[in-house]
């Protein structure tokens, strides 16, 4: 059974494959961070993330998600999530496809869990 902040990383990720950007941001911190793995840029505070989150939901089609190997742990008012993603996508009409060992940062504000930091580290597939 899930627990209380892996479910809210399930909901938010589960907002992304519906590219719902509203829902997204009804979990994301006021002072949320994260990283742009194209621009190789962080967004900080939540007005950059917004501006992320809609330019790159524009861009991409076809986004599913699958998280896994979820791990949580809680101190207080502040949490940690970490597990592997896939995910597949369509950006700007080519297939993409990443898998990526992944940690995701909460803390409560206002009563509620909100994700302060998405960091995702994309692998290159292995050769052998």
């Amino acid at each position: 059974m899930a627990g209380e902040l892996e479910q809210v990383v399930r909901d938010f990720i589960a907002a992304i494959d519906a590219r719902d950007v509203d829902r997204m941001l009804a979990v994301t911190a006021e002072d949320a961070q994260g990283v742009d793995e194209l621009s190789r840029n962080w967004q900080r505070g939540k007005s950059e993330v917004e501006a992320y989150v809609r330019r790159m939901m524009g861009a991409v089609s076809d986004l599913q998600t699958e998280l896994r190997d979820v791990q949580e742990k809680v101190w207080g008012d502040a949490g940690i999530v970490t597990g592997w993603i896939e995910q597949s996508y369509t950006y700007e009409g080519e297939a993409q496809q990443i898998s990526a060992p992944t940690s995701i940062a909460l803390h409560r504000e206002d009563g509620a869990w909100k994700l302060a930091l998405f960091h995702s580290v994309p692998l290159p597939e292995q050769t052998s």
